[in-house]
């Protein structure tokens, strides 16, 4: 017969709590990371050239730019799309957990929720004006309102599928 002490008992459920936010972290990640893949593949299929948008960020991030001076000469690379749709949704990963860790924390604080949803918006501007800054011609080449659109649209289905996990939690009043 085990025994287990109350701190025992208590570090297993601190643990069991953390690797459920952050499982439910990274399925919202998968689920926003998809949503907003699906919709460039959309745009990309309407253009009439399935896996433009994610050949050209591969081709950006891995290749340094390299054929960029005229993206639409760019020939579909599935190792660019492979490489950087593995990136892409560790990232929105990553994102996902910490919202969820943020979450987490204005469950036990409810007073900190404006100050996320604060968070998010400096985040999302933030994200906005770096790309601007730093990869003009890339955002040239797949539309900087497709971007723009594409981040809302994967932020609205993050954050459905946390309301739905948490409907108790009110950020706004």
């Amino acid at each position: 017969m085990t025994i287990h002490t109350d701190t025992e008992v208590g570090v297993r459920s601190a643990s069991a709590q953390n690797s459920r936010v952050y499982a439910e972290g990274i399925t919202a990640g998968m689920l926003g990371g998809a949503a907003i893949a699906v919709w460039f593949f959309l745009i990309d299929l309407l253009n009439g050239h399935p896996l433009y948008t994610p050949t050209v960020l591969g081709t950006a991030l891995f290749r340094g730019g390299a054929g960029l001076d005229s993206p639409e000469t760019l020939p579909i690379s599935f190792e660019m799309v492979a490489v950087f749709t593995w990136v892409h949704f560790l990232v929105f990963a990553v994102i996902g957990g910490a919202a969820a860790r943020l979450l987490a924390i204005a469950e036990t604080m409810p007073n900190s929720g404006f100050g996320i949803l604060l968070l998010f918006v400096v985040f999302e501007c933030g994200f906005i004006a770096v790309s601007m800054a730093v990869a003009a011609p890339v955002l040239n080449a797949i539309g900087a309102f497709a971007v723009f659109v594409g981040n809302l649209l994967a932020a609205a289905v993050m954050v459905v599928y946390f309301r739905r996990r948490h409907p108790a939690l009110r950020i706004l009043p």
